[in-house]
């Protein structure tokens, strides 16, 4: 769907006039553009992002999570002096109205952010010093918020890591074969049943009480981070729609999956596919470096095991979505969701080709 970008920025309480807005960046969801004002002191950019109604069911309640926690980054950083507040946290900007999202004539839902220049964001980690210092912003962002004010965040995307329900969500489409693509991909449906004895695990050490509720992030992807361009530092976590009550494990993991991986996330020369064990190293330093004092025995001890459980998430959603005729992810080619699935579980049986070594990594990290 081609939207009228010029029009929905004039519903926003920007100086200046527009000059131009295209496409920007590789997100699955929502849609994101850059727009480009000019104002007295010369052009600046926002970023403008339609939010997806048919993944986020209530965009209100996604602004007003993205709101309390952006406000209380902001209080965060302006008691602590910090500089270049507008590059820590993301930025909403008002409506004419005053409100910090507009409803166009169609019913779409967009918002508007200060663009944040002389960062950027990596989908294929170069270094393992952009591993580190993007789980240490990571883990960061959830210690900032362990006091946020008001209670919980809502559930924008109810159950968005219940391992149980995406599994059984997969067997209904197996059931269900709409698209009549099961008897294809028999082997990638036996690669995911012989591993659901993994994903009551972190639900069940959740729900004894060994696993605390905590505000997280819940889609870690390393591009999440924008990474600035002179330090290197991790300078701002961004994509906040998921924001809610989670598992720390649950960001550790995601943060993982996508380090580990040493390839694009449709790659379809599998023999590329292998864990790199220095990535995993890099991320738990970094995570460990900011939120360490923040988790307990138990999250500790299930680091490496969360990753292997959320990359194998990941893939049984990119299956499940193929089965369903690619109805949730993005796809730009035929087949897509179902190399991601082929890559996710290639980096599940890596990981698990390397457990011990993981192990090792986390307990050196921690002694």
């Amino acid at each position: 769907m081609k939207h009228d970008i010029q029009t929905v920025c004039a519903a926003f309480d920007v100086e200046g006039s527009y000059v131009s807005g295209g496409p920007y960046g590789t997100g699955h969801i929502n849609d994101t553009y850059a727009v480009t004002f000019d104002q007295a002191q010369g052009p600046k950019r926002y970023i403008l992002q339609r939010i997806n109604h048919d993944v986020f069911k209530n965009p209100v309640q996604v602004m007003e999570n993205i709101e309390r926690v952006t406000r209380h980054l902001r209080n965060k950083l302006t008691v602590a002096r910090a500089d270049d507040i507008d590059r820590r946290t993301l930025t909403l900007l008002p409506t004419r109205e005053g409100l910090p999202f507009h409803v166009d004539a169609d019913g779409n839902h967009w918002r508007l952010y200060i663009f944040i220049e002389q960062a950027q964001t990596y989908d294929e980690l170069e270094t393992t010093d952009q591993a580190f210092q993007a789980a240490k912003a990571f883990g960061h962002f959830m210690k900032q918020l362990a006091d946020l004010p008001g209670g919980p965040l809502a559930e924008t995307i109810p159950g968005f890591h219940d391992t149980r329900a995406r599994f059984d969500t997969l067997q209904a489409a197996i059931e269900a074969d709409v698209c009549n693509r099961a008897a294809e991909v028999a082997d990638e449906i036996a690669f995911a049943n012989a591993r659901e004895s993994m994903v009551d695990t972190l639900l069940d050490l959740h729900r004894s009480g060994k696993i605390p509720l905590v505000t997280t992030h819940n889609d870690t992807k390393l591009n999440n981070v924008m990474l600035d361009d002179a330090t290197g530092e991790g300078i701002c976590v961004i994509d906040l729609d998921t924001v809610m009550p989670g598992l720390s494990l649950y960001d550790f993991g995601d943060m993982v999956r996508t380090a580990m991986r040493p390839c694009p996330e449709d790659e379809t020369d599998l023999s590329k596919v292998v864990g790199r064990i220095e990535m995993f190293e890099a991320i738990t330093r970094g995570y460990l470096a900011s939120a360490g004092d923040a988790l307990n025995a138990t999250e500790i001890e299930n680091l490496a095991f969360s990753a292997r459980l959320i990359t194998f998430e990941i893939g049984i959603r990119f299956l499940t979505d193929y089965l369903q005729g690619d109805v949730y992810f993005k796809t730009h080619r035929d087949r897509q969701n179902l190399d991601r699935t082929h890559v996710q579980f290639k980096m599940v049986a890596s990981m698990e080709q390397q457990a011990d070594a993981m192990a090792q990594v986390v307990a050196m990290a921690t002694a």
